[in-house]
């Protein structure tokens, strides 16, 4: 296995760089994101800097809907490609040393030093300049509050190491910002006030108009700074700036402390923002008070996520930062949220939900949040059912078809190839609809809102197969599977099998809720259900038992991906698109997502067989990919491939991988570290309402340790070379498995790990 080269620094609790380098600046940035799930912002410096970056501040449910823009408009498209959209920059100062401005980009920095501390939530950052006879060091640290969600706060320190001058600091509200992916440079704020009172200044803008009946934004974002000095304001179009002078001297180090409040009318009404604002930060107590505030808010978070690895750095610098941007993105405490697949960090993918929460996130939010954390995921989708309605709709179908993209439950995604063929994703909402009921035994949603969901993603399933009389098979044509590599193929075998999946336990649930449900399903749509679910078709090899991705993958010039010059990879940044689609290589699980998925369903020879045919020719160039695969490498024993596997979904960012980490972090692909521990080397289980285990440790690892909650309990599960125990640390004697044992769990159960 190919040794990855780190490109931060290894620790188990810190990402830092100690060297400075212009050409990875994007990757820094990315990589030093925060945010607390209502607003967050990449790792920008606070100064100027006119070097290649990227910009972003970005705030949560804040979006834009960008007019679709195809040479050939074809029925059916979206209008509009909902985005999220970059936001008052309300961390900036310009700092000028005896009126020279201070810019890394033009003036390399001595002793530079960037670290993220994921325990406490906090980004540091400190350098020494010279300039204009004058050596200065500069430490910055930056926070954005989980204890206060729309409060952030920085606080620079200047220590003068030789000759003397001044300092000028101005610090600013500003409102002049774009996005990097609009159409045509757009700019899509327009300024509604800004102004200053006492010690404090505000900036307030509003979404320009947009033709798609989708509301417009306020946002107003307001700054103390609290300094010695005696400040002067100026003020011009999108920008309030507060100036401030400073001698500077070896014997005298400043401190400079800028706190910031952000309200948008999500919550708060245009009219009342600024008093909002301004009063949020009149009520703020000490920069040290809100530090430790929010200190401890994280501190309280890892007590239950953190997984503790012994033995092995770098795999534990790889789960605890994902689970880290994990956190600082979503926490589950507003229904109306969802997940973003950049989250606060970048701007590709629209920042807008996909189903990679269903499918990937939604596992990691049962074991360590509270259940309603889960439950507002799925209430969020409830909600959107109308907008599903209407997809369906949209492609002359019945039901609903939930989109790939989407910020209303209206589809926003604007590529042919996904709208309307990538229909699996259909699938991802009832299963997580099963994962949280199978989990947590509460059945309050299933039988409520959640078969309201079922039920018209059913409809959809039924009309949109086709029988073949010449088959005599229910088939699915014209669809793209989890492997994006293929588009517009025939019975992608994931496919067929979620949708019989989806109206099979559509049709049970109805079954056994039918007297209290608040949807009628008629017997005839359940015969025509049953139907469908009897004789679906699924490609199968004959000759070995392998399940075939679709009809015509066979047919392909079958290699492995070891056959490969390393220099076409990644494929998607090498080759064409043709080039890509002609070819046998898959960019993620595809029918292993469904062996996955079902997995209690599958013999052990099917998921082996499978496995060893798929994997080989697997680039893995979705970060939703290598999580998978080691999930079943683990219940197959196959420790290196599973051990690799971890690595790359761990520290896909962190390692820059696929050579796409300056566009953003992978968010929703961050659970993936998780699941390849707890569902892979833990082989934690949940089938048939039944918690199992059977842990094994990596070679490379001395011991590892995780806590789950279920159905009101909190568990430490601890496994080392030798043992294993499971510990009931909160909640009712609870019935489980242990390596295929069954046993009563009333305190702690330990027992040596097979060999």
């Amino acid at each position: 296995m190919k040794q990855q080269q780190h490109l931060f620094n290894v620790d188990p609790w810190k990402v830092s760089l100690n060297t400075w380098d212009k050409e990875t600046r994007r990757l820094q940035e990315s990589m030093t994101s925060i945010g607390n799930g209502y607003m967050g912002m990449r790792g920008n410096f606070e100064e100027s800097y006119s070097g290649d970056h990227h910009s972003g501040t970005y705030l949560a449910g804040v979006w834009y809907p960008d007019k679709t823009r195809v040479g050939w408009w074809k029925n059916g498209y979206p209008e509009y490609f909902g985005k999220v959209i970059n936001a008052i920059n309300f961390t900036a100062m310009d700092l000028y040393i005896n009126d020279q401005l201070v810019d890394l980009g033009k003036v390399d920095p001595d002793e530079f030093y960037l670290e993220l501390d994921m325990q406490s939530g906090i980004l540091n950052r400190s350098f020494t300049v010279t300039i204009a006879d004058v050596t200065a060091r500069f430490t910055f640290e930056r926070f954005f509050s989980i204890a206060q969600k729309e409060i952030a706060a920085i606080r620079m320190s200047v220590e003068t190491v030789a000759g003397t001058g001044t300092l000028k600091v101005v610090s600013k509200l500003d409102g002049n910002v774009k996005n990097e992916d609009s159409n045509y440079g757009e700019m899509f704020w327009e300024e509604l006030d800004r102004g200053s009172r006492a010690e404090t200044s505000y900036l307030t803008t509003h979404t320009i108009p947009n033709p798609f009946g989708v509301e417009q934004f306020t946002v107003t974002a307001a700054m103390e700074n609290r300094t010695t000095a005696t400040g002067t304001i100026k003020e011009a179009d999108f920008l309030v700036e507060n100036h401030f002078e400073y001698n500077l001297d070896p014997a005298s180090p400043l401190q400079f402390e800028k706190l910031i409040s952000v309200v948008t009318s999500r919550d708060i009404e245009e009219a009342e923002q600024v008093e909002s604002a301004l009063s949020l930060l009149d009520g703020l107590s000490s920069y040290d008070e809100l530090r430790a505030a929010h200190v401890a808010a994280w501190l309280e978070r890892w007590k239950l996520a953190d997984v503790v690895i012994e033995g092995d750095d770098a795999a534990q610098q790889g789960i605890r930062f994902n689970l880290f941007q994990l956190f600082s993105t979503y926490y589950g405490e507003d229904e109306r949220l969802n997940i973003g697949p950049k989250g606060f960090t970048g701007e590709k993918y629209g920042g807008a939900t996909y189903w990679d929460t269903e499918a990937y996130a939604v596992p990691l939010y049962l074991a360590l949040a509270d259940p309603n954390v889960t439950k507002n995921l799925l209430k969020y989708r409830h909600n959107q059912l109308p907008g599903a309605i209407h997809n369906a709709q949209q492609q002359g179908l019945k039901g609903a078809l939930y989109p790939m993209v989407t910020f209303t439950g209206v589809e926003c995604h604007n590529e042919w190839e996904i709208t309307f063929m990538e229909i699996h994703r259909n699938g991802a909402i009832p299963y997580a609809i099963y994962n949280y009921t199978n989990y947590t035994g509460d059945d309050s949603y299933l039988k409520n809102e959640g078969l309201e969901v079922l039920a018209e993603v059913a409809r959809f399933w039924a009309d949109r197969v086709h029988y073949s009389k010449r088959a005599g098979k229910y088939m699915l044509h014209g669809v793209t599977g989890p492997n994006e590599y293929e588009n517009n193929v025939n019975n992608n075998w994931y496919t067929n099998t979620i949708a019989a999946w989806v109206l099979r336990y559509t049709s049970e649930t109805y079954q056994t809720y039918a007297a209290e449900a608040s949807v009628t399903i008629s017997d005839e749509e359940l015969a025509n259900w049953a139907d469908i679910v009897e004789n679906m078709y699924y490609p199968v090899d004959e000759e070995t038992g392998v399940f075939i991705q679709h009809d015509t993958f066979m047919d392909k010039e079958l290699m492995s991906v070891s056959e490969l010059d390393p220099a076409h990879l990644p494929l998607n940044q090498k080759w064409s698109w043709d080039h890509i689609l002609r070819s046998c290589f898959i960019k993620q699980a595809d029918v292993l997502q469904g062996i996955y998925f079902f997995g209690d369903q599958f013999t052990e020879e099917e998921k082996r067989k499978n496995f060893a045919f798929y994997e080989p020719m697997t680039v893995h160039e979705s970060s939703l990919s290598p999580s998978i695969h080691a999930i079943l490498a683990a219940e197959l024993g196959m420790e290196e491939k599973a051990v690799e596997m971890y690595q790359r979904t761990a520290r896909l960012d962190l390692d820059n991988y696929n050579n796409d980490t300056e566009d953003g972090l992978h968010i929703t692909s961050m659970t993936g570290s998780w699941l390849a521990i707890v569902q892979g080397f833990a082989q934690m289980k949940t089938w048939n309402e039944t918690l199992s285990f059977a842990p094994f440790v990596p070679n490379s690892w001395n011991r590892y340790s995780f806590h789950i909650n279920y159905r009101g309990r909190l568990l430490l599960i601890t496994a080392d070379k030798e043992t294993t125990s499971i510990q009931l640390l909160e909640g009712e004697p609870l019935s489980l498995e242990l390596y295929g044992k069954a046993y009563l769990l009333e305190d702690r159960l330990s027992m040596d790990i097979p060999q």
